[in-house]
């Protein structure tokens, strides 16, 4: 790529001085499509007549009809909102379960609260607020239990399975 050389764009002393003058001097010489008066003209006392003439004109002008758009819009709205509300009530009436007694809740989850919430009594408070009136001895030996049941019990709940000193097939 070439060097920019800055010399190259210098101007003679004293050019731009008379520049208007030689311009208008070319123009008159050429022969030119440039108009030599004006192209927009005014007629005469345009200013002085103007205010009469908008006056005039604005009390000429005639009232204009107003015309509403959509007069019963907000009676679409109302409706609109009643309907959305009754059609949430009747969403929530289907949808609301009836409340939870304890012939609904089953044994299992009864034993899942107690296992999982500790409620800070003894066994002993525990067998205090039992009735033992309405107990039989076919409540409490219902299921049977068997020795693996047993085993697995006590290798869950004690920390020490050796401390009890079981040995094999010694009941």
């Amino acid at each position: 790529m070439k060097k920019f050389d800055k010399d190259s764009f210098k101007t003679p002393e004293g050019y731009f001085d008379n520049l208007s003058d030689r311009l208008r001097d070319r123009l008159e010489k050429e022969n030119t499509d440039l108009p030599k008066t004006d192209g927009f003209s005014m007629p005469e006392g345009y200013f002085e007549q103007l205010q009469n003439n908008l006056k005039q004109k604005l009390a000429e002008e005639e009232e204009p009809k107003v015309v509403t758009l959509n007069p019963y819009r907000k009676y679409y709205f109302a409706a609109a909102a009643v309907a959305a509300v009754l059609i949430a009530i009747v969403g929530l009436q289907r949808t609301v379960s009836p409340p939870p007694t304890f012939d609904n809740l089953a044994s299992t989850d009864i034993d899942a609260y107690f296992e999982n919430n500790e409620l800070g009594l003894s066994s002993y408070e525990i067998a205090e607020v039992l009735p033992i009136d309405e107990l039989e001895i076919k409540d409490i030996i219902e299921n049977e239990i068997n020795e693996e049941n047993i085993i697995d019990y006590l290798e869950e709940n004690l920390d020490d399975f050796n401390e009890l000193n079981i040995e094999d097939h010694e009941y």
